[in-house]
């Protein structure tokens, strides 16, 4: 018998409760396997005739509702996110029961029997995702889940048509801003626009007016200077999902994957505001892992071994059955601090396993759970993209490098290098580095503008903006030299460094043109 952790109540620790192993047993492995006889469904709330299709157990599926509902998972939070990655599961078992179709194409699900697991689906989804119940304008909807899924499902014939079939197959970046990064999120669109020429519409997310300001959203959409084709446009995240549970206005972080569930596009590029692109962001939809699996994210560096045993602890205790993925992770593995870099995530709504990932991944970056436990054991909504695809059982791929640097070649006594590593080739400084499946230089964060003192002396404090300058070198697959606070300049040593092709630097350097163009005509005294 299968044994499944089930929560008696909110605040009460996890237990097994056999009663309803055979249940979920099966509505989630065995829906549409077993042979038998169906007995007509009696309940408080339904009662119909016995189901015409074959092999459904609408009574198992009631109950397990019924209890899923009456017995939420609540803090202590730390102890259930694998529980909440399990009932994710059985929800999405049942939306793929409504979607299936026969040979000749019709649902196999109707009727009665349609409607009856319509309703407990949405009943069950509000229960794991209170976050989904009473959206803005529309708050006494039955069906919050399905109304967001057609948020974007039938969102592709309102985005602009072009030769590339981008959008027409409903994919768009998107961007979440608020006040303290409008000025990086100008750098980033009018690279976009005017360097890279993108074809897939830009969505800016903010989080009301007091996050993002009408000036503030003005000044972007002057930066991008694309004309009125609607290749930019807007996302009040907060007329998609009610505040009170999320507090997205003080949660930094936390409207980031709110902005990739609620945005129209079903293939969303979800961009910091800081990064900056070698390639086109039309390359991320192309990379064979974000194919093959419909989520791709970033790892990483590689630092810290060892540091973080609780958060270590954590990770094994809470994901018993690690996925595929997860097994070739080396914070799995050898206990590194950090797995995830979130400055790029490229997702596919249209697949359902990535979509219930991303409802999980949403729910730790709620108020009461980041607060309380995802943001004290990680650093902000880093790690919640790889929790949420492993708890939910998505496929998911992790590019194949961890971090790399780009930056600036320095001698080896200039940045205090030890006697081990004194013959040995260094590149320093704050930005990490991306490559895409064929080891080409992707994309790196910081922003195009080196905030970070750089002197030539290698000392990596922080100072006066020191203007533009594009890098000259990259390095992967190295030792890292990383001084102790998380914000000082940073070396990988070792061999390999690599400088920047021509057609890199070009792009960069039109990247650093378009962006002193937006300074000159935006924020020009």
């Amino acid at each position: 018998m299968v044994r499944f952790l089930v929560s008696p109540r909110s605040g009460v620790q996890s237990t097994p409760v056999l009663a309803v192993a055979a249940i979920i047993t099966l509505t989630v492995v065995y829906l549409f396997r077993f042979d038998g006889h169906i007995t007509p469904l009696v309940s408080a709330t339904f009662s119909f005739r016995a189901p015409t299709t074959p092999n459904l157990n609408l009574e198992s599926i009631n109950a397990t509702a019924r209890y899923f509902v009456e017995y939420p998972v609540g803090p202590p939070y730390k102890k259930v996110f694998g529980e909440l990655g399990e009932r994710t599961k059985v929800l999405r078992s049942w939306i793929e029961a409504l979607e299936a179709k026969d040979g000749a194409g019709n649902l196999r699900i109707a009727g009665a029997e349609r409607r009856f697991l319509d309703d407990a689906v949405e009943r069950v989804a509000v229960s794991l995702f209170p976050y989904l119940r009473w959206p803005p304008g529309n708050a006494q909807t039955p069906t919050p889940l399905a109304d967001l899924r057609r948020r974007f499902q039938s969102a592709g014939a309102r985005g602009e048509k072009t030769a590339t079939g981008y959008t027409s197959r409903n994919a768009g970046i998107v961007i979440p801003v608020g006040r303290s990064t409008v000025r990086l999120a100008c750098h980033l669109v009018a690279s976009l626009t005017h360097v890279h020429r993108t074809t897939l519409p830009i969505q800016i997310a903010y989080a009301g007016d007091e996050g993002l300001s009408r000036e503030d959203r003005d000044t972007i959409v002057k930066a991008a200077a694309v004309g009125d084709n609607g290749h930019l446009e807007f996302l009040d995240v907060l007329t998609v999902f009610r505040d009170g549970p999320l507090k997205l206005i003080e949660g930094g972080w936390a409207i980031k994957p709110f902005a990739a569930l609620g945005s129209r596009f079903e293939e969303v590029v979800l961009l910091d505001a800081d990064v900056v692109l070698l390639q086109p962001p039309e390359k991320l939809l192309q990379q064979r892992a974000y194919r093959e699996t419909g989520a791709l994210l970033f790892h990483d560096r590689l630092l810290w071994k060892d540091r973080f045993p609780e958060r270590d602890l954590w990770y094994h205790e809470t994901f018993r059955h690690p996925s595929g993925e997860m097994q070739k992770s080396l914070v799995w593995n050898e206990k590194y601090a950090e797995e995830g870099d979130s400055g790029v995530v490229v997702l596919d709504k249209g697949r359902l396993d990535v979509l219930t990932g991303l409802l999980h991944t949403s729910w730790q970056n709620t108020y009461d759970v980041r607060n309380a436990w995802t943001y004290r054991i990680t650093y902000g909504d880093k790690e919640t993209w790889w929790i949420g695809l492993e708890a939910a059982g998505a496929a998911y791929s992790f590019s194949r490098h961890y971090g790399g640097v780009v930056g600036w070649q320095m001698p080896a006594d200039e940045v205090g290098a030890d006697d081990e590593n004194a013959g040995r080739t260094h590149v320093c400084s704050s930005a990490i580095a991306h490559v895409d499946e064929a080891d080409g230089l992707l994309w790196f964060n910081g922003g195009l503008e080196m905030l970070w003192h750089h002197d030539r002396l290698g000392t990596g404090k922080m100072g006066e903006p020191a203007g533009f300058e594009v890098p000259t070198h990259w390095m992967i697959d190295q030792q890292w030299l990383k001084r102790e606070k998380r914000k000082d300049m940073s070396c990988m040593v070792g061999t390999g460094a690599q400088e920047l092709s021509g057609h890199e630097r070009e792009v960069l350097e039109r990247s650093i043109k378009a962006a002193k163009d937006v300074d000159g005509r935006l924020y020009s005294t």
